[in-house]
């Protein structure tokens, strides 16, 4: 049962890297939340605690709605733009994704010499991509999404049991489910006589 926790949080961990690599600030503060969540979810499901889960599974709607921000965000859907809006950095810096220069078949060509670029930074052309950095996380967070669905579903399930164990479970020793009866109280004392 712990299987499925432990699959979210190896790719949120592999989630987590890239956005490190990439210097996107939002992204790492959302995984960050997003570990320690996945931590209570199995926590929970190892300690037979429910509402851990059902805190696991609350993060996971938040969680999918910052997963559905961020495929906006790379499709541009709206006011959106990655030219302008620099959110994923919180505004600090012109850092993108860190799969722009390092996704499949990229070549990075720099562009010497270029007005565009801020002092501290210079101007690349990336070419030949496989597959375009916006596309790579959008299905990064596609996949997020699918796995949260799936822990949802897990969190809720394992928690609605957890809860019907707790239920059934007479603290009292189980009498009751056995039929067995306490001696009853008698009103007055039974004097046998006593022979000498």
């Amino acid at each position: 049962a712990v299987t499925s926790p432990a699959l979210f949080q190896v790719a949120a961990l592999e989630r987590q890297i890239f956005d490190f690599l990439g210097y996107q600030w939002a992204p790492i503060l959302a995984n960050f939340l997003h570990i320690m969540a996945v931590i209570l979810g199995i926590f929970g499901t190892i300690q037979y605690r429910s509402r851990y889960l059902m805190m696991y599974a609350v993060w996971l709607v938040l969680w999918v709605g910052w997963n559905a921000f961020i495929i906006c965000f790379y499709l541009e859907v709206g006011r959106l733009s990655q030219d302008r809006d620099f959110i994923m950095t919180f505004n600090t810096s012109l850092h993108r994704s860190w799969w722009m220069e390092n996704g499949p078949g990229c070549l990075v060509t720099p562009v010497l010499n270029s007005n565009l670029a801020p002092e501290d930074h210079h101007v690349i052309t990336v070419s030949g991509c496989l597959l375009d950095y916006q596309y790579i996380e959008v299905v990064s967070s596609a996949t997020q999404i699918f796995l949260a669905l799936f822990g949802f579903v897990y969190a809720c399930y394992v928690s609605k049991v957890f809860l019907e164990e707790e239920d059934s479970f007479d603290f009292i020793g189980g009498f009751d489910s056995y039929g067995y009866q306490a001696p009853q109280k008698t009103s007055h004392l039974q004097l046998q006589p006593l022979y000498t």
